[in-house]
């Protein structure tokens, strides 16, 4: 049974023991005080005929022979004890003793009613006669003039009174115990109606605390019950609608997050994490979970913490960019404010990832300086040994000679210009491919065939491997370009007297192209650096051999125009391979 149920019963069954008690009490009271006053008043009237009765004797003991008679006979009248009482307070008639009795009754001058008759005054009193040993009311009335002075007291028994209190009592009894158990059967079903709509309450209201704002109460009633009913409804369709948006907001925000390329970190006031996006745990190096840790524990960087700290500090934006050393260095530039909302402050970083941009600004610079140096060579070169001819008369031999170096050198030039072109048009993205089916081990034959003069003054031998390798789809003239440039490189970084491999394998659904050669290598430091416009592991070997140094950065960027990629394996001494891919016919089909 439920608690409130059960005080419920208590409380109305402890109000009906109550109402009971008291109207009970109430009830024998005035019963009893009505019952005194009839008798009384019966009393009164019998008295005042005794004393009719008696009023030419007087009260001694010399008529109480006489007296006794007429208390007897007064006595049986009335129904009542009759008293006679001398003046002095002695007795000398009683209708309940026999006058040879009377010698043992004590004088009754000092009993309150007798008292007050010798005064003159009609007088009446309850107690516990001493003498019959019951209770009994008492009344006493003066005898009037002419008559002796004297007192006649009448006394009603009182036992009849209290039996009928005494059934009174066992009535109100009773019917206590039927209201109370009325009572406890009413207030158990009324409880428990009452209480059923708590339950609705208390279920909807557990399911709403659990999380399902979905509940509701649905109690129909017009009472107040009902209102309550329809008003936790209407918090519970607020709440939902409340959650529903900021679940929203919070989806939204947490979908910007994660795709940002910026990365966010917050922390509160006391300089701990309380949110940090994907991007800002993949910039700054984060593992695991952040929130709660402080910046320098969580990113171990100086430079960051001292950002957040200013940030904090300071009612200005804070600007900074840092540098994270590590497996791979970074260059960040962080904005930083401090916030307030409400009683939450902290501060809000943004981290932009400048590493690319700095490397495009460093390879700009090199890229000038290099495309500068590759250019004033030749040009130097042709300016001296024009201004030589027009200064002075050489022989025709060494004439010739000049011309021939001028025009060795413009023809120098003239290649780094269209390559320079050729690398912008790539990197501008206004080639054109167009791909077809493409034999990639019959291009690399026929480009053999055409350097075969320089092969054969080498002595370097070329093996074609391509034996059940699938065609390629990609852009002939492209193709036919990287080829060129891998076995051109091959050749010139080659030492005489050695072999080339040229293999074309499949590679799931691409194909895959590799140039071998039996070279100098590549020092590791220099194969990520490899594919950079004018990047020269041997300078003066590329320059006598005639290279500009942007052959391979030309092969990086046709092959990814093909939907490729490009890398190369190299052993210093040994020998370096140069692979690509391309997509095969399986690929289109």
């Amino acid at each position: 049974m439920p608690r409130i149920q059960r005080r419920l019963m208590i409380a109305l069954a402890a109000l009906v023991v109550a109402v009971t008690a008291l109207s009970g009490f109430w009830v024998e009271r005035a019963v009893r005080a009505r019952e005194r006053a009839h008798i009384e008043s019966w009393l009164g009237a019998s008295a005042r005929t005794v004393t009719e009765l008696v009023r030419e004797l007087p009260f001694d003991m010399n008529h109480a022979e006489e007296l006794a008679d007429l208390a007897q006979r007064a006595s049986a009248a009335s129904g009542a004890r009759v008293t006679l009482i001398a003046p002095d307070g002695t007795v000398v008639a009683d209708s309940e003793l026999r006058p040879d009795d009377l010698s043992r009754v004590a004088n009754h001058a000092s009993r309150p009613e007798v008292h007050a008759a010798l005064e003159g005054r009609t007088a009446s009193d309850t107690r516990k006669s001493e003498t019959v040993g019951r209770p009994f009311l008492y009344l006493a009335v003066p005898r009037a003039p002419p008559s002796p002075s004297g007192v006649v007291r009448l006394a009603a028994d009182l036992s009849s009174v209290d039996v009928a209190i005494g059934e009174l009592r066992s009535a109100l009894l009773v019917g206590a115990a039927i209201a109370l158990a009325a009572a406890i059967v009413l207030s158990f079903f009324a409880s428990r109606a009452l209480l059923r709509p708590l339950h609705a309450f208390r279920a909807a209201l557990a399911r709403i605390a659990s999380g399902d704002l979905s509940a509701r109460v649905r109690w129909r009633s017009n009472d107040e019950l009902g209102d309550l009913a329809r008003a936790l409804d209407r918090m519970a369709e607020e709440l939902e609608r409340t959650h529903a948006e900021i679940t929203t907001e919070r989806d939204r925000l947490a979908a910007v997050l994660r795709v940002m390329v910026e990365g966010v970190l917050v922390v509160d006031a006391e300089e701990r994490i309380v949110l940090a996006n994907p991007r800002a745990h993949e910039l700054l190096g984060i593992r695991g979970e952040s929130e709660g840790l402080r910046p320098l524990a969580a990113v171990r960087n100086a430079d960051v913490d001292d950002a957040l700290r200013s940030a904090l500090a300071s009612a200005a934006p804070i600007h900074r960019e840092i540098t994270l050393t590590g497996p791979e260095r970074r260059v960040l530039a962080v904005h930083a404010a401090s916030f307030a909302l409400a009683d939450a402050k902290g501060a809000v970083a943004v981290f932009h990832d400048m590493t690319d941009v700095r490397h495009l600004e460093t390879v700009r610079r090199d890229f000038v300086a290099n495309a500068s140096h590759e250019i004033k060579t030749p040009l130097t070169a042709i300016r001296g040994f024009a201004e030589t001819l027009l200064s002075s008369d050489l022989p025709p031999r060494d004439a010739r000679s000049y011309l021939e170096i001028i025009l060795r050198h413009s023809e120098r030039l003239s290649r780094l210009v269209e390559d320079l072109l050729e690398l912008s048009r790539l990197e501008s993205g206004k080639v054109t491919l167009e791909p077809e089916e493409l034999d990639v081990g019959a291009l690399a034959a026929k480009l053999c065939r055409e350097l075969e003069p320089r092969l054969r003054e080498r002595g370097i031998a070329v093996r074609i491997r391509a034996d059940g390798a699938p065609r390629a789809f990609a852009d002939a003239r492209a193709v036919e370009q990287i080829l060129q440039n891998l076995l051109e490189n091959a050749v010139k970084y080659s030492d005489p007297d050695r072999e080339i491999e040229v293999r074309v394998v499949p590679d799931g659904t691409d194909v895959r192209v590799e140039v071998a050669d039996q070279g100098i290598g590549i020092p590791e430091a220099d194969r990520t650096r490899i594919f950079e416009r004018f990047y020269r592991v041997d300078r003066a070997r590329a320059r006598d051999q005639g290279g500009t140094g942007l052959g391979l950065s030309i092969v990086k960027h046709l092959v990814q125009a093909s939907g490729g990629e490009v890398w190369v394996d190299s052993t210093p001494g040994v020998g370096s391979t140069f692979a690509f891919t391309l997509p095969s016919n399986f690929t289109r089909s």
